[in-house]
């Protein structure tokens, strides 16, 4: 049983010289009031009208919202300003960028590709699995099912990562790319660039089948989207138990790319905390005696920081904690190698290891907690999550908010380790960047005909 299959995606009808860069968006749950309408006012038919129909992304909006980005969506398709590709092929993606606060430029290759639609984190002899490596919650589902029954399309690429060590799928891929791209596109926010490339060489189809036969698919980005995804087909099933193993609902689109790829780069997702209103770190310090190694940081430089929580030793981890006069930087490391074998010995090394799980579970649930918050405010406490060292220093210094804890980025080797051990991460642990474009291809979930096919 194949665990990839070629796809007939539908596509924005280009027609100026195969560029769709106002067309395509940023994923729908990184974007708020301002960000869409920026997009809308360039193009009414940029692809957020019909991804992003309710605000704030990731909540349910109304059926009336949903209701209305279908029939914008289907008439799209009457209109052609989107139609659906002539043949089932692969697709390669390649995204050109530059890291953040980074000068260096890097380019990351993906394949479209469907993936067989299974239960996450089953495989079968013979047949790679798909696993998860965070935690989903319902509102994001629920949001995504709604949009999906009635645009009846999967509207963006699920990100997935696989193991090429031997490269045998890179040297298959490379050569697509020596062609002018079927498409491409620049987003403005991120200043990537998007190109698409279609999979014509029958025989290169062939052997991608068979080198993904027996491989592991670990999700990156878009758990809630593989979920929805999932529910979905077992809706069509429930209705039709006669439905095709052809049909489109059994395969979800992915982005598929190798943990080897050069591109492959992770960035840190830091922490910063509020709803403390009685913290004070003399208190924090004294409390955490035993259990971390607290050492002040000379100046105010946050790059040099981040710099010196490589060598300085387990766990490392920076804190921001402002005051009235200015903000004060330390190095805090644990004194244990294992810190959390005592209060989560029931989890995997690989999990308690994660220092996003050291801040959750003994830098908030065990410090913070019990002496700063009596037991029935304790949920008030509240997290932001910036990428950016110029976000931490913002955010830390708002009124409202307490402290900020910055955090060297989650590996490949980490998200690989803990997905297959069948844990997930906590929250916002990792920050796969950059993100896949939305509106490049979207997978019709209908026999191809009623979209014009045969």
């Amino acid at each position: 049983m194949a665990l990839i299959h070629p796809i007939r995606p539908l596509i924005y009808q280009a027609k100026d010289n195969h560029d769709i860069s106002g067309l395509i968006a940023p994923p729908y749950d990184v974007l708020d009031e301002d960000a869409k309408a920026a997009l809308l006012s360039k193009n009414d038919q940029n692809f957020v009208a019909v991804d992003l129909p309710h605000l704030p992304a990731k909540t349910v909006g109304p059926d009336e919202a949903y209701e209305q980005a279908g029939n914008r969506f289907r008439q799209w398709l009457d209109d052609g300003v989107m139609g659906l590709y002539p043949k089932r092929q692969f697709f390669v993606y390649r995204q050109t960028f530059q890291l953040l606060g980074h000068a260096a430029r890097y380019q990351r290759m993906g394949l479209f590709a469907g993936v067989a639609v299974q239960r996450l984190g089953e495989s079968k002899p013979g047949h790679g699995g798909i696993y998860p490596h965070e935690e989903t919650f319902s509102g994001p589902k629920e949001d995504r099912l709604k949009l999906m029954r009635t645009t009846r399309s999967q509207l963006s690429p699920i990100f997935g990562l696989y193991s090429d060590a031997d490269q045998q799928i890179r040297q298959l891929l490379d050569p697509v790319t020596n062609s002018q791209p079927l498409l491409v596109g620049r987003t403005d926010h991120d200043d990537v660039l998007h190109e698409v490339w279609a999979v014509s060489d029958a025989h290169v189809s062939r052997q991608l089948v068979r080198l993904f036969e027996t491989k592991d698919v670990f999700i990156a980005d878009g758990h809630h989207r593989y979920n929805t995804a999932v529910n979905y087909q077992q809706e069509l099933i429930q209705a039709s138990p006669d439905i095709s193993s052809e049909h489109p609902v059994n395969d979800c689109l992915f982005v598929l790319v190798a943990f080897e790829d050069p591109g492959m780069q992770l960035g840190a997702t830091h922490r910063v905390f509020g709803g403390i209103p009685d913290f004070n770190f003399p208190s924090f310090c004294k409390a955490a005696d035993g259990l971390l190694k607290i050492e002040t940081f000379s100046g105010d430089d946050l790059e040099a920081l981040v710099a010196a929580l490589a060598t300085t030793g387990p766990h490392a981890m920076g804190f921001y904690v402002p005051s009235e006069s200015h903000a004060q930087l330390y190095l805090v490391t644990t004194t244990e190698a294992d810190p959390l074998s005592s209060t989560h010995g029931d989890r995997s090394l690989a999990w308690r290891q994660l220092n996003v799980s050291i801040v959750q579970h003994l830098v908030v649930e065990r410090i913070c907690k019990p002496l700063f918050l009596p037991s029935d405010q304790r949920s008030q406490i509240t997290w932001k999550f910036p990428h950016t060292l110029a976000e931490v220093r913002e955010q830390s210094q708002a009124p409202d908010q307490q402290f900020g804890v910055i955090l060297q980025p989650v590996s490949i080797a980490e998200v690989q380790a803990v997905s297959q051990a069948g844990e997930l991460m906590p929250q916002k642990s990792t920050f796969f960047y950059p993100k896949l474009a939305s509106g490049l291809l979207v997978h019709p979930l209908e026999q191809l005909a009623s979209y014009g096919g045969q």
